[in-house]
Parts: C-alpha cells; sequence; structure tokens
C-alpha cells in the first residue's frame, strides 16, 4: 500500500475502495491439462479410421504447448507409433522422452549439418525437395525417411514435374505423403482438388501413402489412405468439435476497484465504465501468451457468470468487469479457458485461430497434468 499523505488523508491513487488480495492468496495462473482427454482424443481420431490405417501423433511445439514430456508418452500408451515434430531439436528431445522404439519424423526435412543428430537419435526426415533427398541419400548410408508430395499448397514438398524421381524411390522411403491447405473448412472446393492431384501423383506407386491431419481424418476414409496424423484435434482444438476438452486456465483476481460512471481503464483509455462498476484486475498478460487483440472483446468465466474484459490486454494483467459477479473477490480464480470458454472460443476474440492460443501458452503458469 501507498503510504498516507502528511494530512492523514488517503493518496488518489490509493483510495479505499481498492482491496488487494488476502493475505496467502496465490499470485500464479494455473494451467491444467487432461492427458486422459488427450489419449481419448487420439483413440476417437483412431476409430474413424478403419483398422488398417494407422494413426500418429503430431507433437511438434511441445505438444502444441502442453508439453511433450508429459504429453507424448500419453499418446504412446494410447496406441501412437508414429510421432511428428517440425525441428531435429524437437526430435532429440522427443526421442529421450520416448525412448528407442517409436519412429519420429521431421517435418522441416533435412539438411546435412544435422546429419549427426539425425543418425544419434534414429530421426526420420519428411524429404521436401530434391536437394534435401540428395543430400540424406549421398551423405552415407541412409536410414528410412518419408517423402512429401506438393499436391496443391505450394509450401513443401516435391511438384509434379519432378515425378520421374518419386518413381525411382529408394527402398528407405517409407511413405508418401501431402498435406492439404483447407481442411478446417470441409466444403472448400481445394480438399477434393488436393485428393485428385495427390492420388494422381501416386497412382501406381507402391508406398504407404498419408494426406490426412486432423481436418482430412474427420472428413473421411477417402482421405485417410493408409496413415493419418491428427495434430490440434487431440488437444482439443477444431475441426475436431467433438473433442473431449484438454485445456484449463484459471488466473487469480489480485484486486477489485471501485470505478465511477465515465472512469477510463487500462492503457489507451479503450475502455469507460458506462456505470457504476466493479473491476478485477488478473496476473496474466500478453507474456503469458493471452492474444492483446482480445481486449475488450473475450470473456471470463467465474461461479457460471461470463465476466467481459475491460480495456485491452497489457504485459501481465488484464481487468475483467465483474459488476454483475457478487463471487468475484481477490483471490478467486476465474477460468479464462475451460468449459466455459473454449480455445477456438478465445482465438474468435482475439481474431486468430485455436493453434496459436494453445502455442502461444507461456512459462509463467503452474502446471498441473490430470488423467
Amino acid at each position: 500500500m501507498l503510504a498516507p499523505d502528511p494530512d492523514g488523508a488517503p493518496d488518489n491513487d490509493d483510495r479505499d475502495t481498492r482491496r488487494d488480495a488476502p493475505a496467502g492468496a496465490t499470485l500464479e495462473a494455473r494451467l491444467t491439462v487432461d492427458l486422459a482427454a488427450i489419449a481419448a482424443n487420439w483413440r476417437a481420431l483412431d476409430a474413424l479410421s478403419a483398422p488398417e490405417v494407422e494413426t500418429a501423433a503430431v507433437v511438434k511445439a511441445d505438444a502444441y504447448g502442453l508439453g511433450a514430456a508429459a504429453v507424448a508418452p500419453v499418446l504412446a500408451e494410447a496406441g501412437a507409433r508414429r510421432f511428428f515434430v517440425a525441428l531435429p531439436v524437437e526430435g532429440l528431445r522427443l526421442r529421450d522422452i520416448l525412448g528407442p522404439e517409436p519412429e519420429i519424423y521431421i517435418l522441416g526435412g533435412y539438411g546435412a549439418a544435422d546429419r549427426a543428430a539425425f543418425e544419434r537419435a534414429a530421426l526420420r526426415p519428411v524429404i521436401n525437395s530434391l536437394a534435401q533427398g540428395n543430400a540424406w541419400f549421398e551423405g552415407g548410408p541412409a536410414g528410412p525417411c518419408a517423402l512429401q508430395l506438393d499436391s496443391g499448397m505450394n509450401r513443401l514438398g516435391l511438384e509434379r514435374d519432378e515425378l520421374a524421381t518419386v518413381e525411382t524411390l529408394p527402398e528407405p522411403v517409407g511413405f508418401v505423403m501431402s498435406h492439404l491447405a483447407c481442411a478446417d473448412e470441409p466444403a472448400h472446393g481445394q480438399n477434393h482438388a488436393q485428393l485428385a492431384a495427390f492420388e494422381n501423383m501416386t497412382a501406381g506407386l507402391d508406398r504407404p501413402r498419408s494426406l490426412a491431419a486432423t481436418g482430412g481424418t474427420l472428413m473421411g476414409a477417402a482421405f485417410h489412405h493408409d496413415l493419418t496424423r491428427p495434430g490440434i484435434g487431440l488437444y482439443g482444438g477444431l475441426p475436431f468439435a467433438d473433442a473431449a476438452p484438454v485445456v484449463r486456465l484459471d488466473v487469480p483476481i489480485i484486486q477489485i476497484r471501485e470505478v465511477a460512471r465515465g472512469e477510463p481503464v487500462g492503457y489507451g483509455a479503450a475502455w469507460t465504465a458506462t456505470r457504476p462498476s466493479r473491476i478485477a484486475t488478473l496476473a496474466i498478460g500478453y507474456a503469458d501468451g493471452l492474444i492483446r487483440a482480445a481486449g475488450n472483446r473475450a470473456t471470463a468465466h467465474l461461479a457460471g457468470r461470463a465476466l467481459p474484459y475491460a480495456g485491452r490486454v497489457s504485459m501481465d494483467l488484464i481487468t475483467l468487469d465483474v459488476t454483475d459477479c457478487p463471487e468475484a473477490a481477490e483471490g478467486a480464480m476465474v477460468e479464462l479457458l475451460g468449459p466455459g470458454c473454449s480455445v477456438d472460443r478465445l482465438a474468435t476474440a482475439a481474431g486468430t485461430i485455436g493453434y496459436e492460443i494453445l502455442t502461444s501458452l507461456g512459462a509463467r503458469y503452474a502446471r498441473v497434468y490430470t488423467g
């Protein structure tokens, strides 16, 4: 508390309308990850394809921000035998987590400078270009790999005019794959255009095939081929609308203050009270991965009541309008993600997608794993 002025009156910035969190209350937000829900989501996605279709697991970006050390073993126990990450450094860490048995593929491909890492951890590259393929096979005895074809996304993969190389694949190429650009929009015409292109490119090719991630898995058997590679659906995100919720984020109220009608709140005076209001300040901000654009648009929840964001998200703090929530008190934990506000609902409020919400989750939370 600020010291009173010499006359004994409270300082203007320390009015008695402010009440700090009670002694013993935590200032640390709590991120809860339901590992049983992740396993259930993998099994549900696996059940959508035929028994002979293998279901892998994508655990890049530290299992979409939820912690590969906790998540990957649960997926392996559920039945995943192939795992996909983006970079060799992720593959090295995942090998330490999972041990020698699972296959680990590096979606970013292969660079000759990384060969020692690939050999040490038995990593398998997804070859995305002729140059990568030449470096992999000419660098000495090469282990198994996958080959990516560009079926229309124009991002990674061999082009149609490089099919002659595909037709003479070395034995270590275990499967060929591609990636859908619009799988989160099942009715988008590019999905079937890419399916047709992929099947045309691989016609007569005696290799297992993989096209579907989460969205492709949901679009039916025509997209499944021999291997599906779900990612976001494992973690409770769209387009897997039936996914079990995985993440809950609870954040403490560290102060509540009374704000008069017409008074502004927060940076830029971006919110102004239209009535006498109670404003709660919470210990979370964009340094914790809460997207700044969610300010004035998202809602949190407490005791079943929606609490609108009041003003901008700052680095370490947000403010909520708790005028209509008598349960709001200093020290109370407010739900920012959970049953009242899914990852994708928060993403919509912030003008982004659930992937960004998950992978932006910061390091300042107390992480709790259940299930």
